[in-house]
Parts: structure tokens; sequence; C-alpha cells
């Protein structure tokens, strides 16, 4: 059976990206990059390149760029001066129009929430200690940081492990309450980038994408392919990750780990998290 042929069902738990879809992070990212760029005179970080960077942990974005930046400085050298930087500026970091609003509406409605980001803890601390009344919705338990030792090494977004790991402490939780496990086409994955939508898709989740315009503006005509998680950012063997992950859905089965198809209705592009739709999903 084909996703396809299985109609979403309603959510029961949203997962969140964080950098560039809860907070400014992503602008501030950008900033400290050119201004280490232009010291060195080097053109200013393309689109084309920013969005092979969003979403990845930081040893795999950092040699995507550097591949391309050609800084006559070492990578640690680059990276003492942008750590520099963001000790500045990461303080500032400040909630995107409608997260607030939508965090509270799914509490409101009995959604259980998780965050899944790729940033590591002393950066996800630097950005979010100033901002309680936005991570206070996320237990301590449902955080799950790009450093967390539970996933594996070289397997993070794009691929499936972090949002498949928020999706169990959270069923940790609920089986501590006696509360049925949520299921992951029962989970909603809010994501910025496209190795973060694919990392929702191949965790067997439904997502909903929402770029920054510059990233959308990157991907025009091609955003069926994002929303399917087939943009081709994964490049594991599926067969080896697939063999001992695979997950009842509904009436048939799916297997963990493999994109979606092309229209199948598990995808949804929104341009703000102030235009989310409830009832869409069930809400």
């Amino acid at each position: 059976m084909t996703s396809q042929s299985i109609p979403p069902p309603p959510i029961r738990a949203a997962l969140f990206d964080m950098d560039g879809l809860l907070i400014d992070s992503e602008d501030i990212y950008t900033d400290i990059t050119n201004t280490i760029l232009q010291r060195y005179r080097r053109p200013k970080l393309p689109w084309s390149i920013k969005a092979q960077l969003q979403g990845r942990p930081g040893p795999q974005a950092g040699q995507i760029f550097h591949s391309w930046a050609q800084l006559p400085i070492t990578q640690e050298e680059f990276f003492a001066e942008q750590t520099i930087l963001q000790r500045q500026l990461f303080p500032n970091t400040q909630p995107l129009p409608g997260v607030l609003d939508l965090l509270k509406g799914l509490k409101e409605n009995g959604v259980h929430m998780a965050l899944a980001t790729s940033s590591h803890a002393g950066n996800f601390s630097l950005k979010s200690s100033h901002l309680p009344h936005v991570f206070d919705y996320f237990a301590e338990d449902h955080k799950v940081l790009g450093d967390d030792p539970r996933i594996p090494h070289g397997r993070g977004k794009p691929a499936p492990d972090i949002y498949l790991l928020a999706l169990k402490m959270l069923n940790a939780t609920l089986a501590e309450k006696g509360e049925p496990a949520i299921r992951p086409e029962e989970c909603l994955v809010f994501e910025d980038s496209v190795p973060g939508v694919e990392s929702g898709r191949r965790a067997g989740m439904q997502v909903v994408w929402c770029p920054h315009p510059e990233l959308l503006n990157e991907y025009k005509g091609r955003e069926k392919e994002v929303l399917a998680g087939l943009t081709g950012e994964h490049k594991d063997n599926e067969e080896e990750e697939l063999r001992h992950i695979e997950v009842e859905v509904l009436q048939g089965r799916r297997r963990v780990g493999l994109p979606g198809e092309l229209d199948d209705g598990w995808g949804t592009l929104i341009e703000s998290l102030a235009e989310f739709p409830y009832t869409k999903f069930g809400i």
C-alpha cells in the first residue's frame, strides 16, 4: 500500500524544528557568516549554498560551507571567529510571526509537543534562554538537540532519527500516564529547511514546510519534491537503514526511512505560521 492510498490521520503531536522556524536565528547565522566572509573579501553567502546548510548538524554544514567558501583560514580559525559573533548575537533572537499563537493554540487543543533541533546544547542555550515564553511549551524531556548522544554519529537531518527520538520521548511520557502511544503518522513536523522536511517524511510523519521567502524562491518549481522529501538530500543505504524500523500504519504497513510521494497529501506548504490551518489537520 502506497502513502498515496493512505489518507493522513488527524494529528496528536507536533514536532518542531527551531532555527528559522520558531526563532529568527537563521537570519543571524547569515549575518555572522557574511561578516566573516567580508573580512576575507569573499562574496556573500548565496541561498543556493545556504539552502544546503539549513537543518543539518554543524559538522556536515561546515563541510559544505568550507568547500564553497575557500577561505584563507582553517576551519578551526573560522569556527573561533564565528563563536565570538554567535555569543554576541544569539541572545538577541526573537520568535517569528505566529509562533506564540500557534504554540498556545496547539496546547489548548491537547496536541502534544516536542522540539527536535540540530542545534547543539551550547548554542541552544544562547538562542533560547531569554525566551522562556516560547520554550516553556516544551518539557525538558521533550527537547531533543543535535548533540543528543542517542542520535548515532552521521544520523542528523535529513535522516529521520531525531524526529523518531522526539516521538519516543513523547510516548514515554504518555506510557507513564497510561495513555495510548502516538504513531508516526499522527505526528506533524514543522520545518523551514529542505533537509528537515525530508527528515520528517522519512520518519513517516506529516510535514508542514514554512520556508524563508528566499529559500522558497530557490526551490521554485520543485515545491512538490520538497514536500515529498524527494530532493535527494539523504544519501545513506536505505535498505540497511530500514531493516529494523518497520511500523504499523492504518490498515497497511509503511516503512519508516522512505520518503513520500508527489501529491500524497502528507506535506503542506505555508508561508507563515500565522496562517496555520488547524482544521486541515483534524484540530
